[in-house]
């Protein structure tokens, strides 16, 4: 048990250091004067979401409270709870995944958002709406895998969350960016897109690297038992990580921002079937998403006219409900997979989270719209969030010389 505590308290440890480039990756692709704001936001909805998923979240999910005794909840023989902690560190490790989702939607509404109002929405979504999904999907509550297979003949695959996570939250996002609205200046009246280039390059790469290193942790330690470990989940990820990175490099011609974008797609969409697909199957995927990520967010700012800052939506939105029906596709033994997988369960729960990430989204930032409102004023926009917020930049010392 001991070697159980510690190896899925590794893997939190490691998604915890993904935050960091979650920070990081919105640092360099805004604008200089909504850095300090992206900091803020990353550390502070980590936060609200470790409060929320404690005393809500985690209940909802799995039917377990930690507001016993501390001897209870460590594990004292007869308590029901395992022995060593080792629950109370599956909560940590499940936290960090679950608070990836307000920081997923904290890239695509950057600039823009008042700050209290997306707090409050990282309570109703880690408190309430991701513990929801989590639980039908890694649970079965509500007999959902056992409708799923009763159906299809197989529960619906998500080894370590394109849809529980990444999906959830780009869809999420997609409804949050949309009621938000587009920056100011984004587009022309006509309609065309007007650059805003990130701010720094350097920083959004460090990013990106963050992520891709902590996504070991998030992909092989979700088999979070040392006897169910397996090297296959790691050498997928790396395989998808590649093939994103040389199909963004070439549809996205050679774009640093599409390229270190990519390696984050093909990660995101082999989370699914990282445990059941085939090396050469893991390539695939991650290949497709990378292209799939270029060419939405190219759509998605030219044609549809929707500002989403970070891209979350065909990053996290789009790529995680690929990797999700992939998963169907890959893991089959026919194409080199593991097996136990078929396309129409992978539909259907797929479907689900998405189904249930773009209905909360527009909810949630639609009431938030409604009643307490969710943008800066004009005025602070363009002062930006920096100093409407936190009333300081992050260089304090050059705006003094100026």
């Amino acid at each position: 048990m001991g070697g159980d505590v510690f190896f899925i308290l590794m893997g939190a440890i490691m998604v915890l250091a993904m935050h960091a480039g979650f920070a990081f990756l919105e640092v360099g692709t805004v604008r200089k004067r909504s850095q300090v704001n992206a900091l803020v936001k990353i550390l502070v909805d980590f936060s609200g979401s470790t409060l929320a998923y404690f005393f809500v979240g985690f209940s909802i999910a799995y039917g377990m409270s930690f507001l016993d005794s501390a001897p209870i909840i460590s594990g004292a023989a007869g308590t029901g709870y395992q022995g060593q902690g080792y629950d109370l560190v599956k909560y940590f490790f499940l936290l960090t995944f679950a608070a990836a989702v307000p920081a997923i939607i904290s890239g695509g509404i950057a600039e823009r958002a008042k700050f209290y109002p997306q707090l409050i929405a990282t309570f109703l979504i880690v408190g309430l709406i991701y513990p929801f999904f989590e639980g039908m999907a890694w649970n079965n509550n509500h007999g959902f895998q056992d409708m799923v297979e009763s159906l299809t003949g197989a529960r619906f695959h998500d080894f370590a969350g394109s849809i529980v996570v990444h999906a959830m939250g780009g869809w999420i996002a997609l409804g949050a960016v949309i009621m938000l609205g587009n920056r100011k200046g984004r587009f022309t009246a006509d309609g065309r897109a007007i650059g805003m280039p990130p701010s720094n390059i350097v920083w959004l790469a460090l990013g990106a690297w963050i992520l891709s290193v902590g996504w070991f942790g998030f992909n092989v330690m979700s088999a979070q038992r040392l006897e169910a470990v397996t090297g296959l989940v790691a050498v997928n990820s790396l395989m998808a990580m590649v093939g994103g990175v040389i199909t963004a490099l070439l549809v996205g011609r050679n774009d640093p921002g599409f390229v270190h974008n990519g390696a984050l797609a093909g990660l995101v969409a082999v989370c699914a079937g990282s445990d059941v697909m085939h090396p050469v199957g893991a390539l695939a995927t991650g290949g497709l998403a990378g292209a799939l990520f270029v060419w939405a967010f190219n759509f998605m700012q030219d044609k549809l006219r929707v500002d989403d800052v970070l891209g979350v939506w065909p990053l996290h939105g789009l790529c995680g409900t690929l990797g999700g029906l992939l998963c169907g596709v890959f893991g089959m033994e026919s194409l080199g997979g593991m097996g136990g997988v078929t396309f129409m369960s992978q539909l259907i729960g797929t479907a689900a989270g998405v189904l249930i990430g773009l209905v909360s989204g527009f909810a949630v930032y639609g009431a938030l719209k409604a009643t307490v409102g969710i943008r800066l004023s004009e005025e602070q926009e363009f002062n930006g969030a920096d100093l409407s917020i936190h009333k300081i930049t992050s260089t304090p010392d050059e705006d003094i010389v100026r």
